[in-house]
């Protein structure tokens, strides 16, 4: 079954701004809260409320959902390779907006995580990263490789990611990741679960903590990555890189790197999706007879016949000579578009020639006769 637009869900524009979905994110859950709503859907309605808010709220995963939809979220999709939608903390999210009222006294009975279990020892996978990169119209034409450095976190090799040494139980949370606290609301008595702050969720914590790391697990490094530009790409594209972002946690797998490409303009060619559009000057003499006229293309220059009486505004297309689609055989056209120049600076001998030329009757086209019909008497 197709899932609802998340934009719909919360009843906002896809041009919503980040505080228009947070208003009415607030006002759908407190209007679907199980504890004051007791129709049969209340839940399921809440629950996926939280959802849309949890994408839409995050401008990352705003932006992907924008481009691939739910696919982005789903196992191999377009997006977020690993990211499972099920996996959302929806505690954070409302003890953000509504304090820790908003607990998970009921979250267990939705199916989905609402802070209720440990994941601290969990493999997860490491963050995402977006990096734009600017492309000259040739390279993204023609494709190219281009090396880009980013500060990563990588795991921490003298304690391999845990953090320090000797483990113990942690004194906070009595080793079960998370800590419950009762507090009274509008809606009446909440127990709200939450992930312990001293152990992060994990249930111990370590005597000797990693110098190298400081506890943390990671070691910022600055790293290389070589990207493969493809042929064709255009601003706004988005070029996946699996498994060269931040490093998991618990063995978990490497984020992935998303580029996003900023393509330069060019000063003859204007593209549009795959095909490219060239305006070609014409003097008053190559339009009026035709001629036989040399052009550039993106790979070489070719000779285009112009046919006589060629005006301002003419299109031609040479097929197959536009750009190549990513990652497919097609090709886009060219489209020349034909502009006849007038003259302003002229030489005598010019200008005695059209001086002879205008009293030739040239204003005998039919265009010119249809004109005069409208002129007063």
């Amino acid at each position: 079954m197709n899932k609802k637009d998340y934009y719909e869900v919360l009843g906002v524009s896809k041009t919503a701004s980040d505080e228009e979905i947070k208003r009415a994110f607030r006002r759908l859950a407190k209007q679907y809260h199980p504890d004051v709503n007791k129709e049969p859907d209340a839940e399921a309605k809440f629950k996926e409320i939280g959802e849309a808010y949890a994408i839409l709220s995050d401008p990352e995963k705003r932006r992907q959902y924008d481009q691939f939809g739910h696919a982005a979220f789903e196992n191999g999709g377009a997006g977020f390779s690993g990211f499972d939608i099920n996996d959302i903390d929806l505690s954070e999210i409302f003890e953000d907006l509504f304090g820790s009222s908003f607990g998970s006294g009921f979250g267990s009975n939705f199916g989905f995580n609402f802070g209720g279990r440990n994941r601290g020892n969990a493999p997860t996978k490491g963050k995402d990263r977006l990096v734009t990169l600017n492309l000259t119209f040739e390279e993204a034409v023609f494709g190219c490789k281009k090396s880009i450095h980013l500060d990563l976190n990588e795991t921490c090799q003298k304690c391999g990611g845990k953090g320090g040494s000797n483990e113990k139980k942690c004194s906070k949370c009595n080793g079960r990741g998370t800590i419950v606290m009762e507090q009274k609301s509008m809606f009446g008595i909440f127990q709200t679960q939450t992930t312990c702050p001293d152990c992060g969720g994990s249930g111990t914590t370590f005597e000797n903590v990693c110098n190298e790391c400081h506890g943390t697990g990671f070691i910022k490094q600055n790293k290389e990555i070589v990207v493969s530009v493809p042929e064709g790409v255009d601003t706004g594209y988005q070029l996946r890189i699996s498994g060269k972002g931040e490093a998991g946690r618990n063995g978990g797998p490497n984020g992935d790197i998303y580029i996003e490409f900023n393509v330069k303009k060019h000063d003859f060619f204007e593209r549009h999706d795959e095909d490219i559009y060239l305006e070609v000057p014409l003097t008053i003499s190559e339009a009026a007879l035709g001629c036989k006229k040399e052009i550039p293309t993106l790979e070489n220059n070719v000779i285009l016949e112009i046919k006589a009486g060629a005006s301002t505004g003419d299109k031609l297309k040479l097929k197959g000579k536009g750009i190549k689609v990513p990652n497919s055989l097609r090709k886009g056209d060219l489209f020349v578009i034909l502009n006849v120049v007038t003259p302003t600076k002229l030489n005598r001998k010019q200008k005695k020639l059209l001086e002879e030329l205008a009293e030739t009757e040239l204003d005998d086209e039919a265009v010119f006769k249809n004109f005069k019909k409208y002129l007063k008497k």
